[in-house]
């Protein structure tokens, strides 16, 4: 499709996720496609969920369109936008916003003059038409705002409202997490973005209207759309490992009540349904876990037992199977492996004597590898796993090495497996990485089964076993591990802190394992294992059981 005043290789990709909205739309392309066909920029409107009316809005504005077969949410659609988009420079603007004279001119102009910048963002002001209600002054309107003033600055966040990012900082920290609904769609990438040492650039001149009109813009709506926010916020806030406390929540309750009654506010009320849907999202959290401290634990068994559930096991890895082999996905792979450097690789194995096991097996074909292995093991002699790991560790010290490998002895590894797990972990820079399990395997965590079509995906988890790898850039912070019996739990608190350092951990769905000889947890006992996880847990950061289950970015290809 051709835009007039657009070039071939367009200054900007103004990027606009849309649901149904047509009459919003409308008034931000009214107020963006002058600007964008001076300026030589490309307008791409996202329609989360088909809508007549938005496909007709888009066309007579001549903007681009992407639908989405599904209603996935805004982040899937701002990642749609990314993928069709055809500039360096990405430009995201809600749909219910009104740029001012000169926005994209001032904005292109930062990032032009800004090179040491990744991503900048301009003020966002509310504006209520129509019959509102008035507020007393001392807040702004419930919705989503931002004015720093005119002055040009360094800051931590801006809001997806009126936001630029430059495309190559997206290769670096990956797109915005699809898991991410409402409040934190946009912070959780920020944050990865500055931990990675990213900057973020203020643009004081470069301001959007944020609107709400119409019956938007009075209090019944006002208020549900602000407390489907507070349900959000809330669970973004856990997400963080900042969420307050029962007490903290109706504090905030209490003084959005004090608020309204003694300023006489009209946006007191908004802001109550705000903290009403935090602490129903509060008490939907206690639903959910259903005994406290305990939301480290998957809640599923992760066995594959029964006609049925076998022959649907087996029929989703048959498919898998032949999906790799018609894609050639195999050979290509193991050329790609080939030509990789070679890697110091430490792997440690605590080995069953009293059970059959697949451990020989297993080491026979990492020895194939083209890596230069060291292979260290043990037999269980009365102490946990994690023990006898770090009892490995002290003997046979991971420095100096690329790669620190955790084997199970009942696990069944694919031939050619190390060259290429260890390949694409480095292709997409994990620093934890796990195989994906196949389908007729043992997988208490549903986020590490693997994915036909995919070759890799990075994740908010990685599990404990049955193989497990850390890059030699965690072993500062990682190792040695604690001395724990039984480990669980320590793959929560790793993911947590991966997160913290804004490192990229993740599944390789390319070379599948087989996991489950026997019954798992079967030589100790669980509920130990729970209370010892518990302990260890407590006052340290660990990813929850909603946030382990969630996928960061699928990669379908390496190349």
């Amino acid at each position: 499709m051709t835009i007039p005043g657009v070039s071939a290789t367009p200054t900007a990709s103004i990027i606009i996720p849309t649901r149904g909205r047509a009459g919003y739309l409308d008034v931000a392309l009214s107020s963006i496609e002058h600007q964008a066909s001076a300026a030589g920029a490309e307008i791409i409107v996202v329609e989360d969920g088909e809508d007549p009316e938005t496909r007709g809005v888009a066309a007579r504005h001549g903007s681009r369109l992407v639908s989405l077969d599904a209603r996935s949410g805004a982040n899937a659609a701002r990642n749609a936008g990314i993928t069709a988009a055809r500039s360096e420079l990405l430009v995201f603007v809600d749909d219910d916003i009104e740029a001012s004279s000169g926005w994209l001119e001032r904005l292109l102009g930062a990032a032009r003059s800004a090179l040491d910048y990744d991503a900048f963002g301009g003020p966002i002001r509310p504006r209520l038409e129509g019959r509102g209600p008035r507020g007393c002054g001392r807040e702004p309107p419930p919705i989503t705002n931002l004015d720093l003033g005119d002055d040009d600055r360094d800051v931590a966040l801006v809001w997806s409202a009126n936001m630029a990012i430059r495309r190559a900082a997206f290769e670096r920290v990956g797109a915005f997490d699809e898991t991410i609904r409402g409040r934190g769609e946009e912070e959780e990438w920020q944050r990865r973005l500055t931990a990675s040492g990213g900057r973020i650039r203020y643009v004081g001149g470069a301001a959007v209207v944020h609107r709400r009109a119409g019956a938007d813009a009075r209090m019944a709506a006002l208020a549900r759309a602000d407390y489907a926010l507070g349900h959000s916020a809330r669970r973004y806030d856990v997400r963080k490992h900042s969420a307050p406390s029962l007490a903290g929540e109706l504090r905030l309750l209490a003084g959005a009540v004090w608020h309204t009654l003694r300023r006489r506010c009209g946006f007191g009320p908004v802001m109550i349904a705000h903290a009403l849907g935090r602490l129903r999202e509060l008490a939907a959290e206690r639903t959910r876990v259903s005994h406290a401290g305990l939301d480290f634990l998957s809640g599923t068994s992760g066995e594959v037992s029964g006609i049925r559930a076998t022959t649907r096991a087996v029929l989703a890895d048959a498919v898998a199977d032949a999906e790799t082999r018609a894609s050639l996905r195999t050979w290509r792979l193991g050329r790609a492996a080939a030509r990789a450097p070679r890697r110091q690789v430490l792997v440690l194995a605590v080995e069953r004597e009293d059970a059959p096991n697949l451990l020989p097996a297993a080491l026979a074909e990492m020895r194939r590898s083209r890596h230069e292995l060291t292979i260290a093991t043990t037999t269980v002699d009365g102490r946990g796993k994690f023990e006898n790991v770090g009892r490995l560790l002290d003997e046979h010290p991971a420095a100096g090495h690329d790669w620190l490998l955790l084997l199970d002895d009942d696990v069944r590894l694919p031939r050619g497996f190390l060259d290429a797990f260890l390949f694409l972990a480095e292709r997409f820079d994990l620093r934890i990485a796990q195989p994906a399990h196949r389908h007729r395997s043992h997988a208490a965590w549903a986020v590490t089964r693997r994915r036909i079509g995919s070759v890799a995906r990075e994740t908010g988890f990685v599990e404990i076993g049955p193989v497990v790898a850390f890059s030699a850039a965690t072993f500062e912070t990682l190792l040695p591990f604690p001395p724990l019996r039984f480990g669980w739990g320590l793959d929560h608190h790793w993911s947590a802190l991966a997160a913290r350092r804004g490192w990229r951990i993740g599944v390789i769905d390319a070379t599948p394992v087989e996991h489950g000889l026997r019954k798992i947890a079967a030589s100790y006992d669980r509920t130990e294992a729970v209370e010892e996880a518990r302990r260890f847990l407590s006052g340290r950061p660990y990813t929850t059981r909603e946030q382990a289950q969630r996928t960061l970015a699928v990669h379908r290809s390496w190349r």
